[in-house]
């Protein structure tokens, strides 16, 4: 019978080890057996029993009185021992023979030789004893076994501790801790650039460097070089580590990972010794990757912090990065890649070309990209079919891979806590809703007056930006708290390349809508506007200060991108009161603006007041149903029919191009042919053959050409005609 897969021939699991030998446990009894050495030379006499100390007369006067049955006279260590008779144990020691053992002892310190000799030879008939002992063997080891344990001791912290659980212990604290990934090796990395949705711009340029190192001659014939390194830039969670990843799958040589933080150690000069440790490994396995993950760690600007001296680790470790990267040395086929979202702190001789000649941006995905995100973390999910991917990537604008990913988990877990077979739409939005406004909290009890005044709250919001053109696309509407929020209004944002004034005063005038339905139909207003207050300072402050928006102040820009280590603002005092007054009156305006729209829209906003305080929760359908269709396209709906638009132009030139090689292909194939039929003709044995073969091949020649050039204008119609059914749907929507 053939034996299991998962068992070895010996009958053990391949995963089941034998224990192996520690050699700690061999440290541990070596110090042992020396100290039992040590201690045990002077304990043979009360080997029996225990031992009692007496001055030098006590000891006379129990000899005296017959207590000794033996005496034994050290001469080298000055020492006397008397044996004490069984009958005289409980006298001397006041104890009985079970305690004290056979043999109990009585020593002291005898002042000489000869006379401790003379009083045993008048006054004791028992056996006397002398003998002599080396000291040599155990006064070594009584003053070097203190070292050697101080030394066991350091080396078995320092092994835990500065090695890093390495089995090289302290002597491998200078030693580079990167893991290398090889195509086909145990660390082999799964992930492709297929798994990186979106970025394609980062991806064409890591691929580019990929395929230098899979076909150097491609760009060295050319007289190109690769360059040396490259930084990955961008936000966290954009996915920068998983490019790096993908690197490593795609790659065909060795690829080094390690973190910034690795090369921080408590001793110094350890992190300079690993950067060096970690490019001689680079070097002899050329042409290879480096990987250096969150490199500010190491590659924070020198001479910032006025308290620390220039000659701190830290710096130490960044110099000999410097110098490795380019130096005099060579490191040929070395490439090093580098991230961080914190790209303004670091050092600028670390960015300059000929160390991280590309800076790879990885921003926040676009729409179409997280459409493509969207799919990608779909694809464990067991879906139903109202998940709406379009419409879940437009209410998602800013969010990273790893917030789509989270979003994605997040309502896979929501379906199930509500015992679903499949995943659906309203698990999205539920998890869309909890990541960005925070669990909902069902338990808070409010009144009626509370609940009726944050439902104009947010009517006001929903009211205002509805009647704005630049404000942003409503989805819905709830006063059902979540986390610090007892309302809120969700809209889809305009992902903008450029803002304009007007666009950034709409929406400050649509988060002062829900203050201004407050004081108009309340009569008061409340700590709820908050949060809407705040952003609308902060980015007024930003229009006024950095954009130069205002009327006194324009066209001027007072940000400091230094500003953290300066202490002092850039303009003066009198410009601060002119800054601060410029918003005020810019504040007062919206806000004047929102109060316009509601008196104006007064009895549609009480009908969305009163069916928000109904249904707790509203969405388009119902504002549209009230106030009536916005006149404005978003600028996603332009957008998404560009893409369209582009699609379709795509697919109508493939069309035109394949049926073009079809036309092209018959061509070759009728003139192939016609030249088959002439050679067959001229090889005839006979004069009437040939010209009958000749007069045959060349009406099927003139057939064939005939009907071949036919083909051409009647396929080239047909995919005009595709390319103008194509395109007019779109002429019509325009």
């Amino acid at each position: 019978m053939a034996q299991p897969n998962n068992m070895l021939p010996g009958g053990n699991k391949p995963g089941k080890k034998m224990p192996g030998f520690n050699l700690s446990w061999l440290y541990i009894l070596i110090i042992g057996g020396l100290l039992y050495l040590m201690y045990s030379q002077n304990g043979q006499s009360s080997a029996g029993g225990i031992d009692k100390e007496v001055d030098y007369t006590t000891f006379r006067n129990y000899v005296a009185k017959g207590y000794a049955k033996e005496v034994v006279v050290n001469k080298t260590d000055g020492n006397a021992h008397l044996v004490v008779r069984p009958e005289k144990v409980r006298d001397v020691f006041h104890l009985g023979t079970d305690q004290t053992g056979s043999a109990p002892t009585i020593s002291t310190k005898y002042p000489d030789v000869s006379t401790i000799g003379n009083f045993l030879d008048s006054s004791y008939k028992g056996s006397v004893r002398y003998e002599e002992n080396d000291h040599f063997f155990s006064g070594i080891i009584s003053s070097i076994l203190p070292i050697v344990i101080m030394v066991f001791l350091w080396f078995f912290l320092m092994r835990r501790m500065g090695g890093g659980g390495s089995s090289g212990g302290i002597f491998s604290v200078g030693k580079s801790k990167a893991r290398l990934f090889e195509k086909n090796g145990k660390n082999a990395t799964h992930v492709t650039f297929k798994d990186v949705a979106g970025q394609e711009g980062a991806k064409q340029e890591i691929r580019e460097i990929v395929d230098f190192l899979k076909n150097p001659q491609k760009y060295t014939e050319l007289g190109g070089k690769i360059p040396k390194g490259a930084l990955l830039v961008g936000p966290p969670g954009t996915g920068k580590t998983l490019l790096a990843k993908a690197v490593a799958g795609e790659a065909d040589v060795p690829f080094f990972s390690m973190a910034g933080s690795d090369f921080v150690e408590m001793f110094v000069g350890v992190g300079a010794s690993r950067v060096r440790d970690l490019f001689q490994q680079a070097k002899e396995k050329a042409p290879c990757i480096i990987f250096i993950d969150e490199i500010d760690a190491i590659g924070r600007a020198r001479g910032k912090n006025p308290t620390m001296g220039g000659n701190d680790e830290r710096e130490n470790t960044l110099n000999q990065l410097l110098t490795e990267m380019d130096g005099f040395g060579t490191n040929t086929g070395v490439i090093v890649l580098a991230a961080t979202n914190r790209v303004e702190i670091l050092d600028p001789a670390l960015l300059r070309a000929g160390r991280f000649d590309r800076q790879i941006h990885v921003d926040l995905p676009e729409l179409s990209e997280r459409v493509a995100i969207f799919k990608v973390h779909m694809k464990p999910l067991k879906l139903d079919n109202t998940v709406d991917i379009e419409m879940l990537a437009r209410q998602t604008p800013g969010f990273s891979g790893a917030d789509i990913a989270n979003v994605c988990n997040e309502a896979a877990l929501i379906a199930a806590r509500h015992n679903r077979k499949e995943v659906g739409k309203q698990d999205f939005l539920d998890a869309v809703d909890r990541i960005i406004g925070g669990l909902e909290k069902t338990s808070k009890v409010m009144t009626e007056d509370e609940k009726r005044s944050i439902a104009i709250h947010e009517a006001g919001h929903a009211s205002v930006s509805w009647m704005l053109q630049y404000a942003n696309p409503l989805v819905k509407v709830t006063i059902v708290p979540r986390g610090q929020a007892l309302g809120a209004a969700w809209y889809l944002p305009e992902e903008r390349t450029i803002t304009t004034r007007e666009q950034m005063l709409d929406e400050i005038c649509s988060l002062l809508g829900g203050r201004a339905a407050e004081e108009l139909f309340t009569g008061h207003i409340s700590s709820g506007a908050l949060n809407d207050l705040e952003r609308v300072t902060k980015r007024i402050y930003g229009m006024v200060a950095y954009l130069g928006m205002s009327e006194k102040l324009s066209n001027v820009c007072y940000y400091n991108a230094q500003g953290e280590y300066n202490f002092t603002k850039p303009y003066s005092e009198h410009t601060a009161e002119l800054i601060d007054q410029e918003v005020q009156n810019m504040i007062a305006e919206q806000y004047a603006r929102a109060k316009d729209i509601l008196r104006e829209h007064a009895a549609q906003h009480k009908e969305l007041a009163d069916l928000l305080v109904e249904r707790e929760v509203i969405f388009t359908e119902d504002v549209e149903h009230i106030f009536g269709p916005r006149p404005w396209r978003s600028r996603a709906d332009v957008l998404m029919e560009e893409e369209a638009i582009k699609l379709a132009d795509e697919r109508a030139k493939k069309l035109e191009k394949e049926k073009a090689e079809k036309a092209e292909k018959a061509d070759t194939d009728a003139t192939s042919q016609a030249k088959d039929s002439q050679v067959s003709a001229t090889s005839a044995p006979t004069e009437t053959d040939a010209e009958n073969s000749t007069h045959d091949a060349e009406s099927k020649g003139t057939t064939d050409s005939e009907s071949a050039p036919k083909a051409e204008p009647s396929d080239i119609e047909d995919s005009t005609s595709a390319k103008e059914n194509t395109d007019k749907p779109t002429t019509h929507n325009e």
